[in-house]
């Protein structure tokens, strides 16, 4: 699949995570959908089946380990009827706290919540194609996809632009 197909076709609700990740942005979606070198690295970075990294998206059948196993935002969201944390009365909860404050590519939820209860999903999620695409070539990058995985522009997006130093301890730790 094609970065660009990937993410600027119609919104796509199974891509925009409850708790406000954007799926196309997430480097085990990219490998999934369109770079099967870089799904089988994340393999042996992970050591694990590249069955259990492989992930289509949070509302998906197909998810990546922790999504699948560890992902309580998505169970919860389910039980309550609701499709994006932000609509909890609860929110946001203990667990959605933690959750963001674990990784660098989860820095801008609180944002995320709140352009989706402002603006809706599908607004938010053209903001976001925007926010994670290349600004010379258009290519949808992850949050930690450092220079453009196709045409090398440094930073790859408006995400690593605005979060370098953070993302960059992540990607230094984490090896090419």
């Amino acid at each position: 699949m094609n970065s660009k197909k990937s993410g600027r076709a119609a919104p796509d609700k199974k891509l925009a995570a409850v708790c406000g990740l954007f799926c196309p942005g997430c480097g085990f979606f990219i490998a999934s959908t369109e770079d099967p070198a870089r799904l089988r690295a994340l393999s042996e970075r992970f050591k694990l089946p590249v069955e259990e990294l492989t992930c289509y998206g949070c509302r998906s059948e197909k998810r990546a380990f922790y999504c699948e196993k560890d992902c309580k935002m998505t169970k919860c969201a389910a039980e309550k009827g609701i499709d994006f944390c932000v609509e909890c009365p609860e929110y946001p909860c203990a667990e959605m706290k933690e959750f963001q404050a674990q990784m660098p590519h989860r820095l801008e939820l609180w944002e995320c919540q709140a352009r989706i209860r402002e603006v809706g999903w599908e607004t938010w999620y053209a903001e976001m194609i925007k926010h994670y695409s290349c600004p010379k070539c258009g290519t949808i990058n992850s949050a930690y996809d450092m220079a453009c995985r196709k045409c090398g522009t440094t930073p790859s997006c408006e995400y690593v632009r605005s979060h370098q130093d953070e993302v960059a301890k992540v990607a230094a730790a984490m090896g090419p």
